[in-house]
């Protein structure tokens, strides 16, 4: 029997948080999603595929789901394309916000499960001028710095032990810490691109 949206939120929302410690099986599993969903979509609407969060950082716990970003060309298209295929693929689908409860700009959100029901992935499907690509930087900048990435999982190790069971307590409780990295890994970027024009 199909589920309402409101009991579909309630369920991703109040699903357990686990972190668990780094498994070499998660870019496979990106990979493997990324060659199905190339099968099965609109080629014309897809652009780039990318491993992001925290599956995608070598080394790091994390909860066991490969978060993916997916670039479509309209997501009004995809809407009217996608969404009905992915569902009946049995991927659950929201129409969810940047930000918060209610902050635009909102992008296609899928969460795929397993035969137990048990999540793998998120699939962010933004399009190509969302901020979304921004937190590819967030991405390589643990990569680059396992110190960071370390302090990174101690936070969110202590979190998943507070919110076992609230995964917007979790999220909202890592925010500052990503929002003062990503200010870091820019100013990075835009000092190696400043000294990269320097030297050209």
């Amino acid at each position: 029997m199909a589920k309402t949206l409101d009991e579909r939120i309630h369920r991703a929302v109040h699903e357990d948080v686990s972190i668990v410690p780094y498994d070499p099986e998660w870019p496979r599993l990106f990979l493997e999603e990324k060659e199905h969903l190339l099968a099965c979509l609109p080629r014309e609407f897809i652009g780039r595929i990318e491993h992001f969060g925290s599956t995608a950082v070598p080394g790091l716990a994390a909860k066991p789901i490969v978060d993916m970003l997916v670039e479509v060309t309209s997501l009004e298209e995809a809407r009217r394309r996608i969404v009905p295929l992915l569902e009946s693929q049995g991927y659950d689908y929201f129409w969810r916000p940047t930000w918060g409860d209610d902050t635009p700009p909102f992008y296609a959100w899928f969460i795929k499960r397993d035969s137990s029901g048990k999540r793998t992935h998120h699939i962010h499907m933004v399009e190509s001028h969302f901020e979304h690509w921004e937190r590819l930087l967030f991405r390589d900048y643990l990569t680059e710095h396992p110190d960071v990435a370390e302090e990174y999982q101690r936070l969110k190790m202590r979190l998943a032990a507070v919110y076992p069971n609230d995964r917007m307590a979790y999220t909202k409780g890592k925010t500052d810490f990503i929002v003062r990295v990503m200010k870091i890994a820019k100013q990075t970027v835009k000092l190696a691109r400043k000294k990269a024009q320097q030297t050209d």
